[in-house]
């Protein structure tokens, strides 16, 4: 309990100095804002700021911290420090340095940013990529939230709700941000906080009784995941539980609320801050897992969706579980329909299609829905099919987060050694991707990658990442001095 505790502390105490020490290095002041620069009515329109920390929370929030840390917990206790660790050091700083490049560049998307950062030649394969997982991201985001309003109802209405859910991503994604987006995410922030309060207020009493339900149990530590099970920490526990620590994926919904702000001096509290709430967020949720696990080990053998509904259950009772339950659903729906804006702001950038005529919006929204109902259709076939969906969408989206903070590094680059904190994580995680699709296959438990044995694996990741970082420092050495 203590452990699981100190990890909530270090977060919080985090926002107020590492967070500082950000902010400081990225330098936010008074220079108008995209908002006010260029407002079109559309994406460009001024936010009240409590409006645009809750859209950023529900927009980086997924089921990330709630289902990846169920499943990321079965690594043990070591989740309580390395989550809020690399959350601080990596994840909320990759947040912060991804909104303030876009506030200064007009509230340009990713893919404009990486290209002005590292290059024309890379921008022409990343933006494609990049568009591929947020494409990804959207069937991940409706199929997951359709299974749990058909396992939450009990009846059979996957289908139903897909079509509920998707009608909904399209009137989102084509509609002013204002007049969806700014007007239901507070009622839907209000219900994720208050879930995830209820959960670690039922925790925390819980854990009181019996301490022990917070620490590895004898049963527990049989059926940890561990590196025999092919499961090894390094790079799988950064890839399971990517939306606690770091997601690329929130780089691709920062510009979203970069063209909403007023000033520059509200980014650390939105970027930094909402990124340090989903880690908190994510503690809890590891807390229940891990309590869960102990009191009733043979859950460890079910998928982590279903854990879910037991967790809430336990500690909250049906009702108030089925609420919580709702909540979940919540983060998911609210990450998959920005997700979709998101992948429409980048194609009309990256198209020259001007977003103003409601029928450019929808033109692009119906051809990306297509795409999605493809893979939905296939990933639905069985659980193999969603394994696959998942775990490419998980890498895809570390691979995203690296390029990021490679990004941010060229970009701070005229700061001398401060691009440190963007580059240090930066080459990190590029060790953690190039590790698992090196060492990742059918035989290691995972889908097709290189299949090499672990340790050529990390030996290859070192050297990637190293010789990587060594060219990022040149090249925004050269950038600079322009």
């Amino acid at each position: 309990m203590l452990l699981f505790l100190a990890g909530i502390a270090v977060l919080i105490a985090g926002y107020f100095t590492y967070g500082k020490l950000v902010e400081k290095v990225l330098g936010p002041d008074d220079r108008e804002t995209p908002a006010v620069k260029k407002p079109d009515g559309v994406d460009f329109v001024v936010l009240p700021h409590w409006k645009n920390m809750l859209i950023q929370l529900l927009n980086i929030a997924g089921v990330g911290p709630v289902i990846g840390v169920i499943l990321g917990i079965k690594f043990g206790s070591i989740v309580f420090i390395i989550l809020p660790i690399g959350n601080l050091i990596a994840g909320a700083t990759h947040d912060m340095i991804a909104g303030m490049m876009s506030l200064r560049k007009d509230g340009a998307n990713l893919t404009t940013l990486v290209q002005d950062n590292l290059g024309k030649v890379y921008y022409n394969i990343f933006s494609w990529f990049m568009v591929v997982l947020l494409l990804l991201v959207v069937a991940v985001f409706v199929n997951i939230p359709a299974s749990l309003v058909d396992a939450m109802t009990k009846s059979d209405c996957f289908w139903y709700a897909v079509v509920a859910i998707t009608i909904y991503y399209v009137a989102a994604a084509m509609f002013p941000v204002d007049k969806i987006i700014g007007r239901i995410y507070p009622v839907f922030g209000g219900l994720l906080i208050v879930s995830s309060i209820a959960i670690f207020g039922a925790l925390l009493i819980a854990g009181i009784k019996d301490p022990s339900i917070m620490q590895e149990g004898f049963a527990f530590k049989l059926a940890k995941f561990t590196a025999e099970k092919n499961q090894p920490i390094l790079p799988m526990l950064f890839v399971t539980i990517a939306c606690g620590i770091i997601s690329g994926f929130h780089a691709t919904q920062s510009p979203i609320v970069a063209r909403t702000m007023l000033t520059e001096r509200q980014a650390r509290s939105t970027f930094y801050g909402m990124m340090v709430a989903e880690g908190i967020i994510g503690m809890i949720w590891a807390g229940a897992g891990m309590a869960i696990y102990n009191m009733y080990p043979h859950y460890m053998m079910l998928a982590p969706a279903k854990v879910l509904g037991y967790i809430t259950e336990h500690f909250l009772g049906s009702v108030a579980g089925n609420i919580t339950i709702a909540g979940v659903i919540v983060l998911a729906i609210t990450s998959g329909d920005t997700a979709l804006r998101s992948t429409r702001m980048a194609l009309a950038e990256m198209l020259h299609i001007d977003q103003k005529p409601v029928r450019n919006r929808l033109i692009l929204c119906c051809v990306m829905l297509l795409l999605v109902a493809v893979l939905l259709y296939w990933s639905n076939k069985d659980a193999k099919s969603f394994n696959i969906l998942w775990n490419y969408f998980s890498w895809g989206n570390q691979v995203l987060a690296v390029t990021t903070l490679l990004s941010g590094a060229v970009y701070l680059a005229q700061k001398g050694w401060w691009r440190l904190i963007a580059l240090v994580p930066g080459a990190f995680m590029l060790f953690i991707v190039a590790c698992y699709i090196l060492w990742i296959s059918p035989d290691h438990g995972g889908p097709a990658g290189f299949g090499l044995e672990l340790n050529t694996a990390y030996v290859l990741s070192v050297i990637i990442a190293a010789a990587t970082s060594v060219a990022v420092w040149i090249h925004g050495d050269k950038l600079a001095k322009k």
